[in-house]
């Protein structure tokens, strides 16, 4: 389910907390539904427990996880909302990012292939 590359530039408590998103996202974690323990997970990856309880912490805060004492922790209701909702506060970005494009000479047709690909079926999760 997890998959940490240590090649990667990217810390490992953020590697962690963007799967989790995209398990959320995806469906494979449900709202209400209980994620692998912070020693599990650890075990499982081979990754020091503080990292994991760092990203486990910083998905608390922002609302996608709750932590029920002596149970553990689970996905929240609102969980795919909130992370639909911090996506849409980084279209800025995009724009940004798509205004480089143009004036690098990609063209609008090239854009929208490749918006194609990412919104084609097999990327987007069952209703």
């Amino acid at each position: 389910m997890f998959q940490i590359d240590p090649l990667n530039r990217t810390p490992v408590y953020e590697q962690l907390i963007r799967q989790t998103e995209r398990l959320v996202l995806t469906g494979v974690f449900r709202p209400l539904e209980q994620v692998p323990s912070v020693r599990a997970l650890s075990v499982e990856l081979g990754v020091n427990p503080n990292t994991i309880q760092k990203a486990y912490s910083q998905l608390e805060a922002s609302g996608i996880l709750q932590s029920v004492p002596g149970k553990g922790r689970f996905v929240t209701e609102k969980a795919k909302e909130i992370i639909g909702s911090q996506r849409r506060e980084q279209l800025d970005l995009l724009r940004e990012k798509l205004k480089e494009f143009s004036m690098a000479g990609i063209t609008r047709a090239e854009i929208e292939e490749c918006l194609d690909y990412v919104y084609g079926k097999e990327y987007l999760p069952e209703s």
